[in-house]
């Protein structure tokens, strides 16, 4: 008898039995954060952003093009990664007109320009799926039109975020955006920062392994504007 064949044979005879499953949707209904109004949500959301160095501007469907291309300035950049099979990426292009910003497109196989994609790209530009609010997290899902590689390889990540998608936990957003019922997404990306890292001494480093900037155009609903969010 094979070792393998010995561990399946003593696991058989332990008798064991299937162990109930936890009762997850019970647990947050009992144990869920909740907040009194839409405005206070967000401001936790941000607040738990903003604790990790990211960058938030609370904008509309009218004004983000504008900020988006003010804060691309401001920064410097040479040139943005856009979805251009996008709605929200051919915006992103057309506020990048008249400046000296050059707006890239993803088109073409990742082997095809690899070094100069991780060497010479500034900033990249996705969308967002939904928030989570405990824990100040934004949820991306990768396309052909906006690949993982869009958000995680330049330094600077600019992410257009839907604000009335928000979420008060994990679970809620699993089942509001029925990733179960609809078969699990072979990738999900749970952003709450810019990347950090730290080394044996403590020393915290950001950037290290993706963006070290991470701007946030919130996207707000109508009955809540700027001046509710901060103190």
């Amino acid at each position: 008898m094979s070792a393998r064949d010995n561990i399946l044979a003593k696991l058989k005879k332990a008798g064991a039995y299937p162990m109930s499953e936890p009762d997850t949707a019970r647990y947050y209904h009992d144990n869920e954060m909740a907040w009194k109004s839409d405005a206070g949500r967000l401001k936790h959301w941000a607040t738990a952003m903003r604790g990790v160095k990211t960058e938030i501007f609370w904008v509309t469907e009218e004004t983000w093009p504008q900020v988006f291309r003010q804060v691309a300035q401001e920064k410097g950049l040479r040139n943005v990664l856009l979805p251009l099979e996008t709605e929200h990426g051919k915006k992103a292009k057309q506020a990048l007109a008249d400046t000296e910003i050059e707006p890239r497109a993803f088109d073409r196989a990742i082997e095809e320009w690899k070094d100069e994609f991780f060497s010479d790209i500034d900033a990249g530009f996705t969308s967002s799926r939904c928030g989570i609010a405990r824990t100040g997290t934004i949820m991306l899902s990768p396309s052909p039109a906006e690949p993982r590689s869009l958000s995680l390889v330049p330094p600077v990540h600019f992410c257009l975020f839907d604000a009335t998608k928000m979420y008060n936990e994990f679970h809620h957003a699993m089942a509001g955006e029925q990733l179960v019922e609809n078969g699990m997404p072979t990738n999900v990306i749970l952003v709450s920062g810019p990347s950090k890292t730290a080394d044996i001494q403590l020393t915290l480093a950001y950037g290290a392994h993706g963006p070290r900037d991470l701007v946030v155009l919130a996207l707000l609903p109508e009955h809540i504007s700027p001046a509710d969010l901060e103190d």
